[in-house]
């Protein structure tokens, strides 16, 4: 009889983008939207499940950041530290989303307060990452990211669906 099928901790999408903008804070009567934005590099949409770890995070940061994805000019595929890339980081709850009959259940997700501490805690990690890498901090590139648990717009322009779903489980 086969093993029972382990629940990941922490899913990512991860997709190529020749620059993308995403509105953080919107416009209010009295202020307009707020936006961060980022050239070539990498979008990381990340989902945080029940039993995600700050080891959970560390690893998923060193595989994000080594995976040869991005296209360099017809070249072999390189990491986004060695093209050099932006990175643009997306909370993105609904990827833990699981069909229940007609509607989307979302109960293997981490709680909403630890969840922002671990979303804080990955977006660090990647920024430690980017300044430690020598192309990465000599090109200037950037990390930004958006708004834990609110509502974004994102507008994003790519040489094609170059997307990746990599799912992080406590042995990987």
């Amino acid at each position: 009889m086969a093993a029972p099928k382990q629940a990941p901790k922490a899913r990512v999408v991860l997709q190529q983008c020749d620059s993308a903008k995403l509105e953080v804070q919107p416009q209010t009567s009295d202020q307009s939207g707020q936006f961060v934005e980022v050239k070539r590099g990498m979008i990381v949409f990340i989902c945080l499940f029940n039993g995600a770890t700050e080891e959970t995070l560390e690893k998923m940061v060193k595989r994000i950041m080594n995976v040869k994805l991005c296209e360099c000019k017809g070249e072999q595929l390189m990491s986004v530290l060695d093209l050099p890339g932006d990175i643009l980081i997306i909370p993105q709850a609904c990827l833990g989303g699981r069909l229940q009959g007609k509607a989307m259940q979302y109960h293997s997700l981490v709680a909403k307060s630890e969840g922002l501490q671990l979303y804080n805690k990955f977006v660090k990690l990647c920024e430690n990452a980017m300044q430690q890498n020598v192309e990465s901090e000599e090109a200037g590139t950037v990390v930004k990211h958006g708004t834990y648990g609110n509502r974004q717009v994102l507008k994003v322009e790519s040489n094609g669906p170059f997307t990746h779903i990599i799912d992080f489980y406590s042995e990987n």
